[in-house]
């Protein structure tokens, strides 16, 4: 793996950037695309502040907005009060994220935490950062290109989770069960590495009669192909439907109840969305792969602060991964947890994500009392 460069040649490179892309900065803030937000105060950090760039994909994933971005200027602000989190969404556009990471660099960030609307595409721009001396922290999608560090899961291990629970969703038929597959985003590498791990698990024990690729992870998109599979494989020919996420798996159960699909066939995800956790309550969703966003925010800001002082993050990333530039990037990978009806209580309630009552609004009371989900 590259080291970055040192305080003083990061410096140099910070200015050169700087002067290649003053212009930009001004069209940029003038359409308003980087968001300065002071990190809430608390902590003691001990040291002075700098500023910390963070920037996320798009704006259809609930989770981004509910969860990574508060969470992560939560954390800054408990570990540094003095720090600015510099914050900006691509709205789903490569370019726009490209353009956001140019003037991120050339406003004198310390470190950058990155979730790339395209692994691929943000290559040249991640190594611009590291050319300046800024280590980028590639967060939950591993990026191509001289990243620092990454935090995330182990994507090919929530595909198998998610497989294995739709197959005993289905239970054990007279015939091989015929499944729907609605992958993630080409462009997203956990997407293909969740179909990996899932398909490790269905071979010789379930047939794919659909398989596609989500593009943007957009459930709408997800609507129009499992309409697609239901009117070419038939509404009583479908046993199960293996879905990457939870968004992807709302188009999926839209599509099915459209088309009249009854009994419903059992529906995986993941993310653990409230709205998702409510279907499994209501019946119509089997699984939910639960991801702590605490734990994984918390691990991209401990890293990027340590990276942005320049010391050593061996103490907090334990794993490795690798991507096309080294196959030794340290990184955290957090836990996983798989959440059907019988594990709500003991999984997301326990550990403070959902209370009972977040859960179960009026119209599912019947069915959080059958599921044994009462205050």
């Amino acid at each position: 793996m590259k080291r970055r460069h040192g305080p003083a040649r990061g410096a140099v490179g910070r200015a050169v950037v700087a002067a290649a892309v003053a212009s930009l900065i001004a069209g940029l803030a003038a359409c308003g695309t980087l968001e300065p937000v002071a990190a809430p105060s608390g902590g003691d950090s001990g040291t002075g502040g700098f500023s910390v760039g963070l920037l996320l994909p798009d704006t259809h994933t609930a989770r981004w907005a509910a969860s990574d971005k508060p969470l992560i200027q939560a954390k800054v602000g408990q570990l540094c009060p003095d720090c600015v989190v510099k914050y900006a969404n691509a709205s789903g556009d490569v370019a726009t994220q490209q353009q956001q990471m140019d003037s991120m660099i050339a406003s004198g960030v310390r470190a950058i935490i990155l979730d790339p609307v395209d692994y691929k595409a943000l290559r040249s721009s991640i190594t611009r950062a590291h050319d300046a001396g800024i280590p980028v922290v590639s967060y939950d999608r591993l990026a191509e290109g001289p990243i620092s560090a990454y935090s995330g899961y182990d994507s090919e291990q929530i595909g198998r989770l998610q497989a294995e629970a739709l197959l005993t969703a289905m239970g054990h038929g007279t015939h091989e069960p015929q499944i729907v597959m609605m992958n993630g985003d080409p462009t997203d590498p956990n997407a293909a590495a969740l179909q990996r791990g899932a398909l490790s698990v269905f071979k010789g024990r379930a047939k794919i009669v659909k398989s596609y690729y989500t593009a943007g992870w957009i459930p709408q998109r997800a609507f129009t192909n499992m309409s697609a599979a239901i009117a070419q494989v038939g509404p009583d020919r479908l046993d199960g439907v293996y879905s990457a996420n939870d968004g992807l798996a709302f188009g999926v159960l839209t599509a099915l109840k459209a088309a009249g699909v009854k009994p419903l066939p059992p529906i995986t995800g993941q993310d653990a969305n409230r709205e998702a956790v409510q279907r499994i309550v209501a019946g119509q969703q089997y699984v939910t792969v639960y991801k702590s966003f605490v734990s994984e925010a918390e691990a991209a800001v401990e890293m990027a602060l340590a990276l942005g002082r320049g010391a050593s993050i061996d103490a907090i990333a334990k794993d490795r991964v690798g991507n096309d530039t080294s196959s030794a990037i340290p990184a955290v990978l957090g836990p996983l947890t798989p959440v059907t009806v019988d594990t709500i209580e003991s999984t997301l309630v326990k550990d403070g994500v959902y209370t009972i009552a977040q859960i179960c609004t009026p119209d599912l009371r019947a069915a959080c009392r059958k599921a044994g989900l009462t205050t």
